[in-house]
């Protein structure tokens, strides 16, 4: 049991015994001022209407029915009209780090999850061109909410879900035939809607090269296949260098070849979920919520966008996913009512809320004070990979993940590629680096730091204290950042901590203090090190030993 849960049992047993109601749950903050102490409580005016008494009062009997050794407690005072403050010992507090110690790279993983499946899809992008900075913002957020479901316990899938089909891949092909024309020594006619990048010559110059027999792409589908296949192994290209890797490649084009769209609308048609009206079939979705009802099928027959997503959520649900999370860009918007309407329907993540949503804001990237918008690959747009060229795809990653996913991001190229304090993924490294440092300086092997013998309670200065406190709170802030899927939290954690590590290593020596001073500060070291590693490999950022 950690300090706090042993802190949070004594709350509840003293409260008990006061006549509190069962199932009282303390909440426990850390104080806004480390010196009003390590934790506050407001139980004893949570429970002022239920006992009948004054809060302060309710405080100082509580504090009275407290084992408060027994929770490492050095002091409880009351503050303002009740709050109850802990301030922990130095060695009882300073001793939980022997849980990172033990840990290592294991240290903050839970079990909330209990094993249970859970897919995560993102990028998801259509096979029409490399990835752009939008899908990078996606990239990182997708990778870092799977890795976080991962460390909590989740059983998680990595999902790319391929729109090779519809109007875009059309556009796609007939740009590619535009190109081999053009290279046939026609005049270059781009449809509407089509593909302008460079990219397209490549592909047209390749698919020439391939079929000698048809140079000016008068086969279409064959065209059409070429394109979509180049574009996949090119984003594949994209994922490496941004180290991202899939469990599972969906294609769009599987949910129609396999029936599953026809089967998914008649299923909603048996349901009576649909109607009729001006040649077209509509889906009910005012009944779910939606400020009006939608087509499914148009007058020609096909379908429209959120049809296949309902039959892939089907699937989803089919293949054994109960929890099921997208992140996708903030224009997915109107999606959402749709698909769930759909699923409601026919009875499907019921009441989960199935799928959830992770949708995130574009990315503007500026450089040298302008805004970047053209790539020499894309054309019209900068690319993942361009980002990666520019600033390396630890800072790339960083930077995506900074803010909140539903908040916009300036992307500042130049901070990025800065090696300075104001770069926060150079300043986080940093830290790892100065007290990797330590060890390589003081020849002193990282395996030979157990926390064995260690007077621990020898760590109670306040930078000290201040960095402990926030060690031992990487498993919660952790669990709380994957519950939420918000892996800003763990990109701000790990800012706050890198600022700590860099004040105690200015105000600290390690190296030449006395034999308990230095152990319990290699200890402390060492445990730095390690929650600062993980932190930043939940981003999928390397932690590197030297800068």
């Amino acid at each position: 049991m950690s300090g706090v849960d042993q802190l949070r049992a004594e709350l509840v047993r003293s409260a008990r015994a006061l006549g509190a109601p069962e199932g009282v749950a303390p909440v426990l903050e850390r104080p806004r001022d480390p010196s009003h102490g390590d934790w506050a409580s407001n139980l004893a005016m949570t429970l002022a209407k239920a006992l009948g008494k004054k809060p302060a009062e309710i405080a100082r009997e509580l504090i009275a029915g407290m084992d408060l050794a027994a929770a490492g407690v050095s002091e409880a005072t009351i503050a303002g009209p009740g709050f109850i403050n802990f301030r922990i010992g130095a060695g009882a507090l300073a001793s939980q780090l022997q849980r990172v110690l033990d840990q290592g790279d294991a240290y903050g993983e839970t079990d909330g999850g209990a094993g249970k499946p859970v897919v995560v899809e993102f990028v998801s992008a259509n096979p029409t061109g490399p990835l752009h900075v939008g899908h990078g913002r996606q990239a990182a957020l997708g990778d870092a909410i799977s890795t976080m479901l991962s460390r909590t316990g989740w059983n998680v899938s990595r999902e790319f879900y391929y729109n090779d089909a519809g109007v875009q891949i059309a556009n796609l092909a007939l740009s590619t035939q535009a190109r081999l024309r053009e290279l046939a020594g026609d005049a270059l006619e781009i449809p509407e809607g089509g593909y302008h990048g460079a990219y397209i010559v490549d592909i047209a110059q390749q698919y020439a090269a391939e079929h000698p027999h048809d140079r000016r792409g008068d086969d279409l589908e064959a065209v059409r296949v070429h394109a979509v296949k180049a574009l996949r192994q090119e984003q594949d290209l994209d994922l490496k260098a941004f180290g991202v890797q899939f469990d599972v490649y969906f294609l769009e084009s599987s949910l129609y070849s396999d029936g599953q769209v026809e089967r998914t609308v008649g299923a909603l048609q048996k349901a009576g979920a649909t109607f009729e009206e001006g040649d077209a079939l509509w889906l009910r979705t005012t009944d779910y919520g939606d400020d009006k009802d939608r087509v499914m099928r148009k007058r020609d027959g096909t379908y429209t966008y959120f049809v296949p997503d309902v039959a892939y959520h089907v699937n989803k649900w089919g293949r054994g996913f109960t929890r099921a999370i997208n992140v996708q860009g903030a224009d997915h918007h109107s999606t959402v009512t749709r698909v769930r309407a759909g699923l409601q329907a026919l009875g499907v993540g019921i009441p989960q809320g199935y799928p959830e949503y992770v949708l995130h804001q574009m990315v503007t990237v500026m450089k040298g004070g302008e805004e970047m918008k053209i790539s020499k690959r894309a054309g019209s747009y900068v690319t993942v990979r361009d980002l990666i060229d520019e600033v390396g795809r630890d800072a790339v990653r960083y930077f995506l993940l900074m803010r909140k996913g539903d908040s916009q991001l300036v992307f500042d190229v130049d901070l990025a590629r800065s090696q300075s304090e104001d770069n926060p993924v150079y300043y986080i490294q940093m830290a790892h680096a100065r007290v990797s440092g330590i060890f390589r300086v003081g020849e002193i092997a990282l395996e030979s730091v157990t926390g064995a013998g260690v007077h621990w309670d020898v760590l109670d200065s306040l930078e000290e204290r201040e960095l402990v406190k926030t060690l031992l709170d990487w498993p919660r802030l952790l669990a709380g950042a994957a519950e939420s899927t918000e892996p800003h939290r763990v990109a701000n954690y790990l800012l706050e901590t890198a600022r700590l590590v860099h004040t105690w290593y200015h105000k600290h020596h390690v190296l030449g203090e006395p034999e308990p001073v230095m152990q319990a500060r290699l200890a402390l070291g060492k445990a730095a090190r390690q929650v600062l590693k993980n932190g930043l490999a939940v981003l999928g950022i390397t932690a590197p030993d030297r800068m």
